[in-house]
């Protein structure tokens, strides 16, 4: 049976590690020497002959691992949960078992780091059977930062507790070390992953001993070609190098003892990766990389810093720009030292790099270095207390949350908690807002696939929509070949949905939903006109232009809203000259006199004497066809010919119906009309403002506005005072041409 890189392939799924207190138990309490020895008696028989899918021994690995963790000051019960790890995926239940044999706090740790184990190993094997593309194409390279940048998250999400961290840390510099003993080809993604998610996660917590062990070995694996060819440059001369560094060494600290300096002064290991690194981002070559030669000087004190720095520039001869001093300024990962380039008298350059014992203590171990792995009482973090005065707690999680700014990209002050990640079948990683469901899960995969949900299992279990869900768990939809979504999953209350793109695109299903509705509604409503006015071979998109909209559909909805009537179309379909209502409207009456008097200048009236008024529902204006319609109480009301309010009084009280026109004295009388117009528009800043600088600019006075934005679009309604409604038609034709308008037409 082979297990996974570092232990899991099918467990039971668990919650987020805590990051509040957890409380010790009587099992926790026991001293660490016992917790070692009893976790690998514990886990022998289990993993006995037992191989990790990187060929490695599971048992062998977890020593190695534990011994990793002793070199950067973990402690023997910290040392004591590898092998918690591994037995994980051999136990039916694994997290009851270790609980009941170590205590909650082992359990926990054991089960979400072997959980995150699980879904690094997922997404090395999807990578390997998706089906291949063509390596240097840009769609490969795209899917490869993508997939290395949700590795990146994952493995964040799972790092609220240091210990998780540092165990997988530890377990993937121990399969790199397998691999580079064993000379067997590594498998892909191992090296990659080691180089672009673990080796900067150890430099953000500042554990340089394994980030450059891991980066060399990572590069050794990537790139052997570029790996020997500097490894050679280092050979070549490595005895005279040698020599020349210890003769610096020797005679630098019984200098700076001879000033009152107490100085313990040692060679600083090379790295080639960093070589490498540094030739490449400066295009230097192997003569130019200062670094190859380094001292490292490690005193008692801050002032003996600045006082062996000052020694060093007195003797030696400085190269200017190559002075970094982060003891004042420290790295953000509170790193600390002082660095300088100095040429002897040969004018061979060597880094000097100056610090004190506690300086040198967290730039091996990095934040480690101030942690006590041991079982902490109601105080502790997850289980981990701090030492000292260095608050370790709040240095890990700004570390983190500054390795969370530094892979985003951006600033964001964004918590940990705030999102999950979990796996499709094919173990893509997905990243989902915390209590997020399987609805929201497929939303994000595909919209299509969201429509069409209508069941999902996680970990291979049927569970409810509106489950949510948790860091690690696979997740696999079922669907339907139509549909859409239900409107149960924009009740709140119900809890299908919480992420915002899925909640967008339910909404825009729905109201394109409506919409086709709307438009089906209004093509129903034209094409009944047109067959009942004969003109069923009239092309719909042209009638449509013919009236102003862009196609046939903006056409029906605004029929299918009511926001435009058949009447306008009934006026289009006929003679100009000769507007009349359905057949079956009775005739206008006639006036009883011939003369035609005005009435306040303003209309002739077939009635002499009667009071007239203007009717608000179409706000009618010369020189629009017009009828009057007798009302009871109030006199004429004087409507449009195409008002679809006079259209229905005439279909019931047709006799009162009388012939109105207008007068000649309006013309005269500067006697102003209020009108509506409608303006459909992309939103925008200043869109109001522009309209009605068109109105003043023609001079007509805007006496009332109505808006309303949706989505973007604006819909608004003005009421602008006009003398005569022909000249509205330029006006409009002004509006129409401002940015954003879609149209613009009177009401």
């Amino acid at each position: 049976m082979k297990s996974s890189e570092s232990e899991s392939s099918a467990m039971a799924a668990v919650g987020k590690p805590v990051l509040p207190v957890v409380a010790a138990t009587a099992s926790d309490a026991g001293e660490p020497a016992q917790a070692l020895s009893r976790a690998r008696a514990f886990a022998e028989p289990l993993l006995a002959g037992e191989l990790l899918d990187t060929g490695e021994d599971i048992l062998a690995h977890a020593d190695a691992v534990a011994l990793v963790l002793k070199s950067i000051g973990g402690s023997e019960a910290m040392q004591a949960a590898s092998y918690l790890v591994y037995a994980v995926d051999h136990l039916n239940k694994p997290q009851e078992v270790i609980a009941k044999a170590f205590g909650d706090n082992f359990a926990a740790l054991a089960m979400e780091t072997s959980k995150l184990v699980r879904v690094q190993r997922y997404a090395r094997l999807a990578k390997q059977t998706r089906p291949s593309v063509a390596a240097d194409t840009p769609a490969a390279h795209q899917a490869a930062a993508a997939q290395t940048e949700n590795v990146r998250k994952m493995l964040l999400a799972f790092s609220r507790d240091l210990r998780v961290v540092m165990l997988r840390l530890a377990s993937r510099l121990q399969t790199l070390r397998f691999f580079a003993a064993s000379k067997l080809p590594v498998p892909e993604g191992i090296a990659a992953e080691a180089l672009q998610v673990f080796a900067p996660l150890a430099n953000r917590l500042g554990i340089w001993e394994i980030k450059w062990e891991m980066e060399d070995l990572a590069f050794r694996f990537l790139e052997p070609g570029t790996y020997k060819q500097v490894a050679r440059f280092l050979d070549e001369k490595r005895a005279e190098r040698e020599a020349h560094v210890e003769r610096m060494r020797s005679q630098l600290e019984q200098d700076l003892l001879a000033n009152g300096i107490s100085a313990k002064v040692s060679g600083r290991p090379k790295h080639i990766y960093s070589i490498v690194k540094k030739m490449r981002g400066k295009s230097l070559n192997f003569e130019q990389v200062y670094d190859v030669r380094a001292l490292r000087v490690v005193v008692a004190s801050v002032p003996e810093c600045y006082g062996a720095l000052s020694w060093v520039h007195s003797q030696f001869t400085p190269i200017p720009d190559e002075f970094d001093d982060y003891i004042a300024k420290p790295k953000v990962n509170g790193y600390q030292s002082l660095h300088t380039v100095v040429r002897d008298a040969t004018g061979q350059p060597t880094e000097i790099q100056i610090r004190t014992q506690a300086m040198h203590e967290h730039a091996e171990n990095g934040v480690a270095a101030h942690w006590a792995y041991k079982e902490a009482g109601a105080k502790g973090y997850a289980g981990v207390s701090a030492t000292g005065e260095y608050d370790a707690k709040i240095a890990v999680l700004r570390q983190l949350l500054a390795w969370e700014r530094d892979l985003s990209g951006t600033q964001s002050q964004t918590l940990l908690d705030d999102r999950i990640y979990v796996l499709t079948p094919d173990a893509a990683i997905v990243e989902l807002p915390q209590g997020a469901t399987a609805v929201d899960f497929a939303y994000t995969v595909h919209t299509s696939l969201g429509h069409r949900c209508r069941g999902a299992r996680v970990d291979g279990a049927m569970v409810p929509l509106n489950t949510p869900l948790k860091n690690g768990q696979t997740v696999e939809v079922t669907t339907v070949k139509e549909g859409g979504p239900s409107r149960d999953w924009l009740n709140a209350e119900l809890g299908y949905l919480v992420s915002h793109r899925a909640k967008t695109k339910v909404r825009a299903w729905f109201n394109a939903l409506a919409q086709s509705e709307t438009i089906a509604k209004g093509r129903e409503a034209v094409e009944k006109l047109l067959q009942r006015e004969g003109k069923t071979a009239l092309k719909l998109d042209d009638l449509a232009v013919q009236l102003g909209f862009d196609h046939a559909d903006a056409l029906f909805e605004d029929v299918g809203k009511d926001e435009f009537s058949l009447r306008q179309i009934e006026l289009l379909l006929r003679p100009a000259d000769n507007p009349q209502f359905d057949a079956e409207a009775p005739l206008l009456r006639k006036p009883r006199s011939g003369n035609n008097p005005v009435k306040g200048g303003l209309l002739v009236v077939g009635v002499e004497s009667l009071l007239t008024q203007m009717a608000k529902c179409c706000k009618p204006a010369p020189p629009d066809a017009i009828c009057g319609f007798v009302t009871r109480g109030k006199g004429v009301s004087v409507h449009r010919t195409d008002c679809t309010n006079l259209r229905e009084m005439v279909a019931k009280n047709g006799e009162r119906l009388i012939e109105v026109e207008w007068g000649l004295a309006q013309a005269v009388t500067g006697s102003v009309y209020p009108v509506d117009v409608a303006v459909q528009a992309q939103d925008r800043q200043g869109l109001l403002r522009d309209i009605s600088e068109v109105f003043t600019k023609e001079k007509m006075n805007v006496i009332g506005v109505q808006t309303q934005s949706i989505k973007g679009v604006a819909w608004m309604t003005f009421t602008v005072e006009v003398s005569d409604s022909g000249r509205l038609h330029k006006v409009l034709g002004l509006v129409n041409e401002l940015p954003g308008v879609r149209w613009a037409k009177r009401k």
